[in-house]
């Protein structure tokens, strides 16, 4: 075995168990706060605890097993064995007990879920296995036990049936109304379960550069030697403070119809988190474990979910947040700066948004 901690066993570099275990972590060292709080508000959304309880003993979870058993190539030790090697590394890492089945699915998208209601499955696409490299995969595969070890492949499921429920009701107004405002709450979750997610795979490979790499490729394709981290990481800069209210309001129109947040902002946030004190306490053997989250107090979370979503939009280049930030610090003419947002706040303000200054008082009449 060489010093990283890989051996070749013909299948070319495998993982091995000599990277940092988490026995009896808790999914809430990883999972990202935004996470939390969208999923409580999930929750709370009017209808939502009917239609998950109905939907749970409707949906076809035998049928999704029995079509990938007979369409697809379950990973095992005869089959795409490296792939298992993985994941019952990841399972190991996260001390994640019982190993979820994973299969591979003919297609060209790469893409990667874990669904499921009773028990989770994991599916890769083998557009995905053919773009990642060893070290990549291995992080894919993490981020995929990471939503196993969350408890999402529930919502994930629902929300996969309801999209497609959404298509079919939609000549019924009030049916189609009720079915997506449900599923755009389950997207604003999911797309915050993956940056969890996406921490669970860097928790697995621990090698920031590899789960770099993978999030590169997906938005641009195996063309690593045409690609940089630090100027992919630029974009995300750019993309969060560029532009005025227009492109803010644009950013959410893009984003709403999505399942995943966009490559450039997940790697952003990965790489701040990787930064993070809680990350190397985490890597220090400091994290909550399962055995406590009985007693994790749901108030609390939400409390620290607000926190931290207010701390974002204190920090946040993005001009929307930061007339959000200002006028919640006090700051008036909010006609005046609206009109100014939309023109890009690097403009001048014009005379007649300013207050007068040293102007001699208006006669009385």
């Amino acid at each position: 075995m060489s010093d990283d901690g890989q051996a070749n066993n013909g299948n070319g570099r495998v993982p091995s168990r000599q990277r940092r275990r988490f026995p009896g972590i808790s999914s809430r060292a990883y999972e990202h706060p935004a996470d939390r709080s969208a999923l409580v508000a999930l929750r709370k959304l009017s209808g939502f605890d009917t239609v998950f309880k109905a939907l749970s003993g409707l949906l076809p979870e035998r049928s999704l097993r029995l079509l990938f058993l007979s369409d697809s190539v379950r990973v095992s030790d005869q089959q795409f064995a490296h792939l298992n090697d993985m994941l019952r590394d990841a399972c190991y890492i996260l001390d994640l007990e019982k190993v979820p089945p994973m299969y591979v699915t003919q297609d060209p998208q790469p893409n990667a879920m874990c669904i499921g209601l009773d028990e989770p499955i994991i599916v890769v696409t083998t557009g995905l296995v053919e773009l990642l490299d060893e070290e990549e995969m291995r992080a894919v595969v993490g981020h995929e036990v990471g939503h196993a070890l969350s408890g999402h492949a529930v919502y994930r499921t629902i929300l996969l049936f309801l999209t497609n429920l959404a298509l079919k009701v939609a000549w019924i107004p009030l049916g189609n109304l009720a079915v997506l405002a449900i599923v755009t709450a389950l997207r604003e979750w999911f797309r915050k379960s993956e940056l969890s997610a996406d921490r669970a795979g860097l928790l697995v490979g621990q090698d920031l550069r590899a789960s770099m790499r993978g999030l590169m490729k997906i938005a641009g394709g195996n063309h690593l030697h045409e690609m940089n981290v630090d100027a992919f990481l630029q974009q995300a800069e750019e993309y969060e403070a560029g532009g005025d209210l227009r492109d803010s309001v644009l950013k959410i129109l893009n984003v709403l119809p999505r399942s995943h947040p966009f490559t450039t902002v997940r790697a952003a946030e990965l790489k701040k988190w990787a930064e993070s004190r809680d990350y190397q306490r985490l890597m220090d053997g400091h994290y909550p474990r399962r055995s406590e989250d009985k007693d994790t107090s749901v108030s609390d979370s939400f409390r620290e979910s607000a926190a931290s979503y207010a701390s974002d939009v204190k920090s946040s280049k993005d001009p929307l947040m930061k007339l959000v930030t200002d006028l919640a610090g006090g700051a008036g003419d909010l006609g005046g700066r609206v009109r100014r947002g939309f023109n890009g706040f690097t403009s001048p303000p014009s005379p007649k948004d300013q207050p007068p200054t040293d102007a001699p008082p208006r006669d009385e009449e």
